[in-house]
């Protein structure tokens, strides 16, 4: 048998090597043009609770980003969550920037915490974070009615659609009275850890910490910027919070009523400018009250002040509707701002009430205060009670046509005629005293 010997085609050869090397070529290339590349990234914080501050604060960052001409922006959440309200606007804001956003979550993202996460681009977590439980609550810790709930289920089914995300996790994150078969039980809401988060699509990727997290994105951490909150708008954070807003008015209303019962400026009347102060300070930085709220509330209590020198009630009535409007208007929210002055005006009340019983009505408050009761029968009360000069003589300093001037005592007292002229020089006695009104007749000097 004859042995056959292959031959090897140099050309063949070639051509297989060119293929291969056209295939890692292609292959490489695949995988760089996926490979994330961003050339200039920010770091924003968005911690606490979410309030109508913090949207002031993202909407000044995402504006210097963008600017900047930055392609990633990281939001660091840590959050329990918020008011619904202000994350509604905070997830507009995320949906409406040009610049790739990604959530970072290292500890936990609950409620309107995790309504803003979904409304990014990407969601990273770290092992023993957390996001879900955003079931809405009141003032009290209880759940919202189910009109509130619908609504905000919906929103964040939506959110959760924007990236290929399962609505029904989103649902199950915030309807409590409802069984979702694999994801929980009726009676509780969903919250989710890391893995199981990225097994359901709630998490694109689980990093170990910051440095992976950049490592991930393909971004040097040398490069990353930072956007902190400045002074000013930590301050308006706080004060924008429903419930600072309303104990900065408590103390400011009753610090007034406390100096209106306490004569002179003192450390009530301070405490009360002071309040009133951070709640127009807070809100101006958060970009809800401009100067023409400002200066209602001023003139409102500098027309109060002068209702204490020009008694009659319609100065007071004008201040007191200016004061109101200036710092209902000046509240981010026209609802919010009736309900913390409503609760500021009550407990005002009732401050007010204890002191008028304790003290009763003394300082400048009297001034508001109709102290005298005038009956018919009385005629008018006179500021000061004449009676004293009764039958005292005196003599005309100006002629009585009948009304004129008397001097009794050495006092000037307005005084009418009896009946005809009385000349000025006359010796004068007062016959009758009826309230301001007195009566005088001229002495016979021939007696």
């Amino acid at each position: 048998m004859r042995s056959m010997r292959r031959t090897v085609n140099p050309l063949r050869l070639l051509l297989s090597v060119i293929c291969i090397a056209v295939a890692i070529l292609g292959f490489t290339t695949g995988h760089l043009a996926d490979a994330k590349t961003y050339h200039k990234a920010y770091w924003v914080p968005v911690e606490h609770e979410i309030e109508q501050g913090l949207g002031s604060f993202l909407k000044r960052a995402f504006a210097e980003a963008e600017s900047q001409q930055a392609d990633l922006i990281v939001l660091h959440i840590n959050t329990p969550g918020g008011e619904i309200g202000a994350a509604d606007s905070i997830g507009q804001l995320i949906r409406q920037s040009p610049v790739h956003v990604v959530a970072y979550i290292d500890n936990q993202a609950f409620s309107a915490g995790t309504y803003i996460a979904l409304n990014a681009n990407e969601i990273v977590m770290t092992p023993g974070s957390s996001i879900g439980a955003a079931t809405p609550i009141d003032l009290a810790g209880n759940a919202a009615d189910v009109k509130l709930i619908s609504g905000w289920s919906e929103k964040m089914a939506q959110a959760a659609a924007l990236n290929g995300r399962n609505e029904e996790v989103a649902r199950a994150m915030v309807e409590i009275d409802k069984e979702y078969p694999g994801l929980k039980g009726k009676g509780t809401v969903l919250s989710l850890g890391a893995e199981r988060a990225k097994e359901l699509g709630y998490a694109d990727q689980v990093v170990s910490g910051k440095a992976e997290l950049l490592s991930y994105l393909g971004v040097q951490a040398d490069s990353l910027q930072t956007i902190e909150p400045t002074v000013g708008e930590r301050v308006a954070r706080v004060v924008t919070s429903p419930v600072v807003m309303s104990l900065l008015l408590i103390v400011g209303l009753v610090g007034i009523v406390v100096e209106l019962f306490a004569p002179g400026f003192g450390v009530a009347g301070t405490i009360s400018l002071c309040a009133f102060g951070l709640y127009f300070f807070g809100h101006y930085v958060a970009g809800f009250a401009t100067w023409l709220h400002i200066a209602l509330f001023v003139l409102g209590i500098l027309l109060m002040i002068m209702e204490i020198f020009l008694p009659g009630g319609i100065v007071g009535a004008i201040g007191f509707i200016s004061i109101v409007t200036g710092l209902i208007m000046a509240a981010y929210d026209t609802q919010q701002g009736l309900a913390s002055l409503g609760i500021a005006v009550l407990v005002t009340v009732i401050v007010m009430l204890i002191l008028i019983k304790k003290y009763g009505i003394k300082g400048l408050f009297s001034k508001f205060i109709l102290g005298e009761v005038q009956r018919n029968e009385a005629g008018y009360v006179a500021p000061k009670d004449q009676r004293d000069l009764l039958n005292k003589n005196g003599v005309a300093l100006t002629p009585l046509r009948p009304a004129g001037v008397v001097k009794i005592d050495g006092k000037r007292i307005d005084a009418v005629s009896a009946g005809g002229f009385i000349a000025a020089g006359s010796q004068i006695v007062v016959s009758q005293v009826e309230g301001t009104r007195v009566v005088v007749q001229e002495i016979d000097q021939k007696e």
